[in-house]
């Protein structure tokens, strides 16, 4: 029985041969100048750098502000960073002001064997954990190593920067990343120093002619101050004490961070039942960081007043829940 199908002729098979080598020149005609190339080249740079974001930093994007956002803890306390990183992934997944780039700050030498096991899950999972190389420490260096680290792990070698501003955090603060980009957005991308400003009449001088410093649980600098201290020997050769004064001193000492602002009443500590004073009080809705967050009682307390599960959706998974 002869078969119905009809083999295409030699003028169809060229035709099917050449069709697409023909859509992709029409392809570049209408997409010049390697458009069609950086399609494809983001599309794979998400796939590629995913599992390694704390050694790439993304690329910059010029429409709003590039902020990187260290967290300085210790290694073993895996609950606080469960916590803490689900509270900031909440924000950024629809963070609309700012590209805010979160990473755990760690030590590499002297970690425990079986933590080591645990982080190397986290990194697998999150890749959200830098680790420096240092010996995990309070007051004997660990700010320098972070902050001088960061030109060579995520500079790119030319004039354009990765990140505008850096935040150094602790794991006991818990910072609103939009109203943060907000109050940034119009303030000077250089020499820039903000923070929760604390007085230290206690040490004599090192707080230079103001007699002030930023609170050590979360302040901002402008990456160029970053790419200094990364730099300089004054910085270099004076980085072991009272870590938070030693940076306003070598500030002072460098003639950097002119543009300074105190973050107050939006940066303050949680009162809870102690009395109020400057830099505690209760919560506001203008709140850009809260300190002191030491109990998960007090977490649960400071995200309820922010609201920040409202957009739960419900599910029959999760009934009458919260």
């Amino acid at each position: 029985m002869k078969s119905t199908y009809d083999h295409p002729s030699h003028s169809t098979n060229h035709l099917l041969l050449f069709l697409p080598l023909t859509l992709l020149i029409l392809a570049f005609i209408f997409y010049p100048n390697n458009n069609l190339f950086s399609i494809f080249n983001s599309s794979f740079l998400t796939c590629s750098t995913a599992n390694d974001a704390s050694k790439v930093a993304p690329p910059v994007d010029d429409a709003k502000l590039n902020i990187f956002f260290g967290i300085l803890t210790m290694p073993q306390l895996h609950e606080r960073r469960h916590l803490v990183r689900s509270v900031y992934a909440v924000q950024t997944h629809n963070l609309s002001t700012a590209k805010v780039d979160v990473r755990f700050i760690f030590c590499n030498y002297s970690i425990q064997e079986d933590v080591k096991m645990f982080l190397a899950l986290e990194i697998m999972l999150y890749g959200d954990i830098v680790l420096l190389d240092c010996v995990e420490n309070m007051n004997n260096g660990k700010t320098y190593t972070f902050f001088s680290s960061l030109p060579s792990l995520f500079g790119n070698g030319h004039d354009q920067r990765p990140y505008d501003y850096v935040v150094k955090a602790d794991d006991d603060a818990y910072f609103r990343l939009d109203n943060l980009a907000l109050f940034l957005k119009d303030k000077p991308r250089e020499d820039l120093y903000y923070g929760m400003e604390m007085f230290c009449d206690y040490v004599n001088g090192i707080c230079g002619a103001h007699n002030t410093f930023m609170a050590g649980f979360g302040y901002v600098l402008s990456w160029d101050l970053v790419e200094w201290i990364a730099e300089s020997d004054i910085a270099r050769n004076n980085k072991t004490g009272l870590e938070d004064m030693m940076l306003v001193e070598w500030l002072n000492t460098g003639g950097k961070g002119k543009n300074r602002y105190d973050g107050v009443p939006a940066m303050y500590d949680y009162k809870g039942n102690l009395p109020e004073k400057r830099d505690r009080h209760d919560f506001i809705p203008e709140t850009i960081a809260v300190h002191q967050l030491k109990a998960n009682a007090q977490w649960a307390r400071t995200l309820e007043y922010f609201n920040v599960t409202n957009s739960l959706k419900p599910s029959k998974l999760h009934r009458n829940f919260p």
